[in-house]
């Protein structure tokens, strides 16, 4: 037998909030089509995730995957920093 490992989804957004200790505030954008009139518009979902270093700033663009809940909602882990922004915009 072989064995299969089921990989969890991993995401990139952008980091909008540091200001917990370990955790940052990673914002999502996805487009969905309007069903009436097909126009796409923005969505966001807000995730909490877990910066065990501290090492992100607001505005960096940043990977994250989910992973057991580390506390009532916290369901993310950094993975890394993809770009380094270094304050807000």
């Amino acid at each position: 037998m072989t064995e299969q490992t089921v990989s969890s989804p991993s995401i990139t957004g952008k980091v909008v909030s540091t200001k917990m200790d370990k955790t940052i505030v990673v914002v999502v954008e996805r487009k969905v089509k309007h069903p009436l009139y097909g126009k796409y518009m923005k969505r966001f979902s807000r995730m909490k995730a877990h910066d065990s270093d501290n090492v992100c700033q607001v505005g960096d663009i940043v990977e994250i995957k989910q992973c057991r809940p580390i506390s009532k909602t916290k369901h993310w882990v950094l993975v890394k920093v993809e770009n380094k922004q270094g304050g807000v915009e």
